[in-house]
């Protein structure tokens, strides 16, 4: 890995106190994805560890929404497809559907982390049984999202290759919570 591309990821990244609710510090990749050196610095080191990991990838799966900025370029690049994994009512056509819990982290009000449910949908012909899939996000922060993701594509008999993402939130032990699946993070932070 390059640490000059790494580098100039890392500084694009921007940091938000108490966004969005009190105690969570939020990590923005705005700049990031502004700045087209920059963005072609993370698409590269994206793509030389997915060649370096894995022989065959047949699908990028990029969760809603900002997985939905990264993966396209990514699948571009590995000459794959790319499908959508979204919040619910979104995609049309018959769906795979689960619910989660959704939980911003630590640091926040009890009210805050109360569990707020969400859900999300892959569409039913998404992939074909025995694909091998990486699923593509910004970010890991508790895992609930990530793992309702990996959950959808078992379902669907997919061989999920790996979660790989911009940024791990160390501290929130999203990682744990994707047990067996191998998970890989560019950027980490406490």
């Amino acid at each position: 890995m390059s640490e000059e591309r790494l580098r100039a990821v890392r500084d694009r990244v921007r940091s938000f106190p108490d966004f969005p609710v009190p105690g969570v510090l939020f990590r923005d990749i705005s700049p990031l994805l502004k700045d087209p050196v920059a963005f072609k610095a993370l698409i590269d080191l994206l793509e030389d560890h997915l060649r370096a990991s894995f022989p065959r990838i047949d699908v990028i799966a990029g969760l809603d929404s900002r997985g939905f900025l990264i993966g396209p370029s990514l699948a571009q690049r590995l000459g794959v497809g790319f499908v959508l994994i979204r919040k619910k009512g979104k995609l049309p056509g018959p769906t795979e559907s689960i619910s989660y819990a959704l939980e911003y982290g630590k640091g926040c009000t009890e009210d805050a982390l109360s569990t707020l449910q969400a859900e999300l949908e892959i569409q039913s012909d998404a992939v074909e049984a025995g694909q091998k899939v990486v699923v593509v996000d910004d970010l890991l922060a508790t895992g609930g999202t990530m793992r309702a993701a990996c959950e959808l594509l078992v379902r669907l008999k997919a061989d999920i290759l790996e979660c790989l993402v911009v940024i791990e939130l160390k501290a929130l032990g999203g990682a744990a919570k994707l047990e067996a699946i191998p998970f890989h993070s560019l950027l980490q932070y406490d």
